[in-house]
């Protein structure tokens, strides 16, 4: 009578013959419990997918909305080094969420990218869309285009900060969007920074700010690329580029209940890929 083997007992077979490494197997799906709704975990360099959890379902992604915010900044070109000014119309009057930058404060486009990626900041984001050519108009079709182009099929785009619930994506398309940001140094640059004091010359004053993703602050994950996000209706989001063993990885998460819950989740999947 012929044996079967299963794929996954010859690829274990084969990991031990060869002496690879065990991260190199493909762990059991099964063995793996996030409290995030969606999630996506895919190597980056060989783009296999190695789980997913609700990976086409269609949610709001609060503040992942940046990501795409800066491809479209960065694609039109404009000069980094203009001066924009943060005014009334950059105040959030969806949900009315507290900002420390004060109305008629100049930044540049450069560090008002930076602040939006790094550590969220929504006025950022705003005045951004806001000084694109065309205004917010163009820049909201700008941002749903570049979702078509990428393949982001069901991604929708209503505004640059992710505070409207109306920004939705999916984990697979999430991850083509984290691609495609990889691709711009300043992105990566940016979203791994721990911290940046910002000083304004009009008014003068100066505030510190802090990367919303605390992983970046541990040398052991290597991150390469984040963003998080956060609205009642999103949950807690992080999406992230990150080597923190031998694999680089790119990890989607949505909808977790709980601050430090993604960040959980982050740590369940490194543990996985090593068992």
């Amino acid at each position: 009578m012929r044996c079967r083997v299963s794929a996954m007992a010859l690829v274990y077979a084969l990991v031990g013959l060869l002496g690879l490494p065990a991260a190199l197997a493909a762990p059991n799906p099964a063995k793996l419990q996030l409290q995030s709704s969606s999630a996506l975990v895919m190597d980056v360099n060989t783009g296999k997918t190695l789980y997913q959890k609700n990976a086409t379902q269609v949610r709001p992604i609060a503040s992942l909305t940046k990501l795409m915010t800066a491809l479209v900044v960065l694609d039109a070109r404009q000069d980094l080094n203009q001066t924009l000014t943060i005014d009334q119309n950059d105040r959030d009057a969806i949900k009315h969420t507290y900002s420390r930058v004060r109305f008629g404060s100049k930044v540049s486009r450069r560090d008002a990218l930076h602040l939006a990626l790094m550590s969220s900041e929504n006025r950022m984001a705003s005045a951004l869309a806001r000084h694109y050519p065309g205004g917010r108009p163009a820049f909201i079709r700008a941002m749903n285009n570049k979702a078509k182009q990428l393949g982001m099929r069901n991604s929708r785009f209503y505004d640059s900060t992710g505070l409207s619930t109306r920004n939705v994506s999916t984990a697979q398309d999430l991850a083509k969007l984290i691609s495609a940001a990889y691709r711009q140094p300043l992105i990566r640059e940016f979203t791994q920074d721990t911290d940046k004091e910002m000083r304004f010359s009009t008014p003068a004053y100066s505030l510190m700010f802090n990367n919303t993703n605390p992983l970046v602050k541990n040398p052991d994950w290597d991150v390469r690329l984040s963003k998080t996000g956060f609205t009642d209706e999103a949950g807690r989001c992080l999406v992230m580029r990150a080597k923190p063993d031998r694999q680089e990885l790119a990890i989607v998460l949505l909808n977790s209940v709980g601050k430090r819950t993604p960040i959980g989740d982050a740590n369940r999947i490194r543990k996985w890929l090593k068992s």
